[in-house]
């Protein structure tokens, strides 16, 4: 995609915008096509002038260029309606909930509990998304069901990644995040994704690289996945896009929210990152934070608590990776490729 083209009228009215992952089987269950922002707005070969743009409309240079992307990229749009997380994302969210409250976008938001043993609050919290979008619980769960078998192509992309090698970190990235909305078209893929399994499964396994992980947030920098694969490393275990994909078997609605990571606290988040560490045999860990971002506080934890060598990096507005960014990937990759590898 270059450039982002406004939705019709008619696109606008069945289009329901994205801040982060939801429970898009209420959505789909509503008739409507989930949109996740983010996607549309790090791929649309303009996200530096929506950034610009979204200052210009009033944020503040000091804050969080994923939330002025997605503020610009639904006002190209023209979005309608908006789906934000109002507890389990970024604070930030509230005030792009605000500015685009003032431009007329309607909102129906999602809460997740603090605390994912609550079960009763989640649960609630699934009733009132389905009553915003007029849809009975009954339906909802019957997506998930139709939604499983997606989620698990995810997974066997994953693995054909960090196990098989035949899978690029990229690819792997790519299509775990892409299940925050399914592109807006279940059917269309889960045919690409099998595909892509088919084609992959026939591709030689790759050279044993130097087995990376990346946690935290996407980054907003370009490149970045083949710069490593370019210096003989690559990304086995991509935290957050692998929890977009739901990873861990569940029954129902409330299960499946209970246990995807990413809303709650960090501890919740370190029993799933300790446990791919090692089943993946990673090496090394790359650690990303956005600039402005709560997150950021959450590294001197991870560096106390994982026990393998971590670099630090942090991003700020979109655009290709910098010279120095470079510099210090190529010295942690150098330091890390003297170390023996993890039996």
């Amino acid at each position: 995609m270059s450039g982002l083209v406004p939705l019709t009228p008619e696109q606008a009215e069945r289009t329901i915008g994205l801040t982060t992952t939801v429970p898009v089987e209420v959505i789909y269950a509503a008739g409507l096509r989930p949109l996740d922002l983010n996607n549309v707005f790090i791929v649309s070969g303009m996200a530096d002038r929506l950034v610009e743009e979204a200052e210009r409309a009033g944020f503040p240079r000091n804050s969080c260029a994923w939330n002025k992307g997605l503020y610009a990229t639904a006002r190209r749009l023209g979005l309608k309606r908006l789906a934000p997380v109002v507890q389990g994302d970024c604070a930030n969210t509230h005030a792009l909930i605000e500015m685009l409250q003032y431009d007329g976008v309607t909102m129906v938001p999602f809460a997740f509990p603090y605390d994912p043993a609550d079960a009763d609050l989640l649960n609630r919290s699934l009733d009132r998304f389905c009553a915003g979008l007029g849809v009975a619980r009954a339906e909802a769960e019957a997506w998930k069901v139709r939604l499983d078998p997606l989620r698990a192509l995810a997974a066997r992309i994953d693995e054909l990644a960090w196990r098989d090698l035949r899978v690029t970190g990229l690819e792997q990235h790519l299509w775990t995040i892409s299940c925050s909305d399914f592109n807006g078209d279940p059917e269309a893929w889960r045919r690409d994704a099998e595909a892509l399994i088919s084609q992959a499964s026939a591709r030689p396994a790759a050279s044993p690289p130097r087995r990376l992980a990346l946690l935290g947030i996407p980054p907003i920098c370009e490149g970045f996945f083949d710069f490593l694969e370019r210096r003989g490393a690559r990304v086995l275990f991509n935290e957050i896009p692998r929890q977009f994909s739901m990873p861990a078997p569940s029954r129902d609605l409330v299960e499946q929210y209970s246990r995807y990571t990413y809303p709650y606290d960090v501890f919740h988040r370190l029993d799933d990152i300790r446990t791919q560490l090692a089943a993946r045999r990673i090496e090394a860990v790359i650690h990303y934070v956005q600039s402005f971002c709560f997150r950021h506080t959450q590294d001197a934890i991870l560096r106390r608590e994982i026990g393998l060598p971590i670099l630090t990096l942090e991003g700020d507005r979109p655009g290709p990776l910098d010279m120095r960014t470079e510099t210090r990937l190529e010295a942690f990759l150098e330091m890390a490729s003297g170390l023996p590898a993890r039996a």
